[in-house]
């Protein structure tokens, strides 16, 4: 997938020797498209120009040679958009009320603190109501997974954590804080969260490779008795479901009744085998890099195992191209190029394709296309992106708020079908199976779904006053009248 971004170049140039017109298409043939020019300097001769282009970041250098081979032209410097908005960090932490005067020092800090300091020694739940506790999430990674660069270590991996923190805090209203640990060993990491966790109402687990991810995840849940979410598992799992259940409906078939092949077991691929699982599908066939998982056959792997003994009932052997035949559903989390259009055609009626590597999905999109009714990617330049946007900002909502314990798979369940219910059935169509990040309902619905399934199931540490039935009952009344 290319890459784009903004670049200005401050360029000199000698009019006597090129013109604007010839260096503008020079820029064009090299590969950028000019946005936008402004005079910097203006001579009789020699005029400075901010010249801003918008560019595959792979054309940078080519229209940087471009600039500097033409006579009568030279840089004198340039700024990328994208390094400009990172000058500094993205993030920040601001004080809720001003420091005007010894009062208000006194108030928010010495002598007036050790009053609040008491009350939480004495009462420790008061933590949350008294401290940035039940509105603030760490984002922790140790940089071994992230997105589609690798293991590129803590530093590196901090810009995209701080991101994390902006899309909590913009779609959610939460704060969010990038940790980004220097270890990669098990025991460390789930020891330093465990000690960190006082401060934070939850803990997103973020870019921490496979399959170290299960064991922190599930040992951080087992110990603490806050919520602990890996989104990369869990949060793609949601939104894959709540885009199938919403392609479902298009093709008019039951969840119960499909036959779905996962092709790829890693930490995105296992969460969504058991989130389809608990949603009602009973024919679930995972495929990996040897073929189809078998009941009963040892795979040595504890992940691989545990899967093979939940999926496949009809027991199928083979390659992802010979199981995949009279298949309903396709969901891809491994790597580009394993689905052919031959894999395809075999495929049942009104067949359901969900490529989701990034950046080069299972499948060519454009490829796919004419063979089958539903594609979804995880990019953005093609209809249907699956975005875990759409369902992190909203169950830490409702997580925090209901001061849940966990998250469980009945608020995960929740929250997919509260995503899906937010295009109505008159906009559902091929192309608008799962609604946009910005859609302003999304947040609110998940939110609503994910408290409710807290209580539901037992794991909610207080209600809040719109879902309390004694609050519902003094309304009624009143309503009526």
């Amino acid at each position: 997938m290319a890459i784009h971004t903004a670049v200005i170049f401050r360029v000199e140039l000698d009019k006597s020797k090129l013109t604007f017109g010839e260096l503008a298409t020079a820029i064009n043939k090299a590969g950028g498209d000019i946005h936008a020019v402004d005079v910097f300097q203006a001579g009789k001769q020699v005029t400075i120009l901010d010249i801003t282009v918008q560019l595959n970041v792979n054309a940078h250098q080519t229209i940087m040679d471009t600039i500097r081979g033409l006579p009568g032209s030279s840089i004198i410097h340039m700024s990328d958009s994208t390094f400009l908005a990172h000058l500094g960090g993205k993030i920040q932490v601001t004080p809720k009320a001003p420091i005007k005067n010894r009062d208000d020092l006194s108030r928010v800090y010495t002598p007036g603190v050790a009053r609040i300091s008491t009350a939480i020694h004495e009462d420790p739940s008061k933590a949350f109501s008294l401290t940035i506790k039940r509105n603030t999430v760490a984002v922790v990674s140790d940089g071994t997974a992230v997105l589609g660069l690798g293991d590129i270590g803590p530093e590196a991996a901090l810009p995209v954590m701080e991101g994390k923190a902006m899309l909590f805090k913009q779609f959610a209203d939460i704060d969010a804080f990038p940790i980004c640990l220097q270890s990669k060993d098990t025991d460390e990491i789930v020891q330093i969260v465990k000690a960190i966790s006082p401060t934070f109402g939850g803990i997103n687990l973020e870019d921490i490779s496979s399959p170290r991810c299960f064991e922190i995840e599930r040992r951080l849940q087992e110990e603490l008795n806050i919520p602990v979410f890996h989104d990369d598992q869990h949060g793609t799992a949601v939104v894959i479901l709540a885009g199938l259940l919403n392609a479902l409906h298009l093709v008019r078939k039951s969840i119960a009744d499909i036959k779905v092949i996962v092709c790829g077991v890693g930490a995105a691929g296992a969460a969504c085998i058991e989130m389809l699982l608990a949603a009602g599908v009973k024919q679930l066939i995972a495929v990996d890099r040897c073929g189809a998982l078998v009941p009963g056959t040892p795979y040595h792997h504890p992940t691989l195992d545990r899967i093979a003994g939940k999926t496949n009932p009809h027991q199928l052997h083979g390659s992802l191209s010979e199981v995949i035949a009279d298949a309903d559903v396709f969901i891809g989390v491994s790597g580009p190029g394993v689905l052919k259009v031959e894999d395809v055609k075999k495929m049942a009626a009104d067949p359901i394709v969900f490529a989701m590597a990034n950046p080069e999905p299972e499948i060519d999109p454009d490829a796919a296309e004419p063979y089958v009714r539903v594609l979804a990617t995880g990019r953005s330049d093609f209809p249907n992106q699956i975005n875990n946007v759409l369902c992190f900002p909203g169950i830490f909502r409702g997580a925090l708020d209901c001061r849940a314990s966990h998250i469980n798979e009945t608020m995960k369940i929740a929250a997919a079908r509260a995503i899906a219910s937010t295009i109505s059935p008159e906009e559902l169509n091929e192309h608008y199976i799962v609604p946009s990040i910005f859609n302003d309902k999304v947040v609110e619905r998940v939110r609503n779904a994910v408290v409710e399934a807290a209580i539901d199931t037992g794991v909610a540490g207080r209600i809040p006053p719109e879902f309390r039935v004694e609050d519902q009952a003094d309304k009624e009344p009143q309503s009526a009248k």
